[in-house]
């Protein structure tokens, strides 16, 4: 039976969400925001192949859940690099990170059979009505980069939707998170870096050579990305997909504090309120 998030569940996703925040910063932080996508996560293949030989591969019926995955995370990539492209991290991050929730929330009840108590509606409904006030402030950019960077930022809030309803029930079909996630970060960033390479095989030195400075913060990106993961994987063996999902996107606070200390980014009254709805939302979930 699956429960209501404990207060250690809770701690624990919350954690994961400062380190996915974290990455994210990494990659808006950077020159080259689509190659430093792919270097983080093709860095994480051999993290991932660190940990398939420590822990050993899920079973087989997890298999087909990881390569529907790997597919929709190309996606993800993608939209994400077309999100940062354009806008802000304080803007795109919750936009992307606050619709998503919503959404499998809507599809987990009549796709994978977990109907949630109107006390986790509550808290879900809190949690992203607070991000995307986060996330609604005004962009510093124009009007046309914020157009793109709202379309790219609802495609991938699509994306991350689909993408955690099918992990989550590939994680449970493996019956082991941390053999399921290695799996998936063994061969997930594949299929980006190689697009990306093929974007750039006119000339490919510059690429190389960018690759060759940035690897070390790269590499630290990968480890909070599969920890992030990792975490909220394990979380959905032990509670319903959606309060997870809801409860890992806390994450755009971090992104909203990182935004503002490390990337001169301005945090506006109306991400306070966003705040509030936030907590009164982890609240909700935690007492549902």
């Amino acid at each position: 039976m699956i429960l209501p998030p404990s207060w250690p569940i809770v701690a624990a996703v919350l954690f994961g969400a400062l380190l996915h925040a974290s990455w994210n910063a990494l990659i808006k932080s950077g020159t080259d925001k689509a190659l430093d996508t792919a270097l983080i996560h093709v860095l994480g293949c051999g993290v991932g192949a660190v940990l398939v030989a420590i822990v050993g591969l899920p079973r087989g019926e997890a298999w087909p859940w990881i390569a529907c995955s790997l597919v929709i995370h190309v996606g993800y990539y993608m939209t994400l690099v077309g999100a940062y492209k354009h806008g802000e991290l304080g803007f795109a991050y919750p936009i992307m990170r606050g619709s998503a929730p919503l959404l499998v929330a809507l599809l987990s009840g009549p796709l994978i059979g977990e109907h949630l108590p109107l006390a986790a509606w509550l808290g879900i409904g809190a949690i992203s009505a607070g991000v995307l006030t986060i996330g609604l402030t005004r962009s510093a950019r124009g009007a046309g980069s914020r157009r793109h960077a709202l379309a790219f930022a609802l495609a991938n809030a699509a994306i991350i939707a689909s993408y955690t309803l099918v992990d989550g029930l590939g994680v449970r079909a493996s019956g082991d998170a941390l053999q399921y996630v290695a799996a998936l970060f063994l061969i997930d960033g594949v299929p980006y870096f190689a697009i990306v390479m093929w974007q750039r095989r006119a000339d490919l030195a510059p690429s190389v050579a960018f690759m060759r400075q940035r690897w070390p913060v790269a590499m630290l990106g990968s480890c909070a990305s599969m920890g992030a993961y990792g975490i909220a994987l394990w979380a959905m063996t032990h509670a319903p997909v959606a309060s997870v999902a809801a409860l890992r996107e806390t994450s755009v606070l971090f992104a909203a504090l990182i935004g503002v200390l490390l990337l001169e980014e301005r945090f506006r009254f109306q991400r306070a309120i966003g705040t509030g709805a936030i907590v009164a939302g982890v609240m909700a979930l935690r007492l549902a």
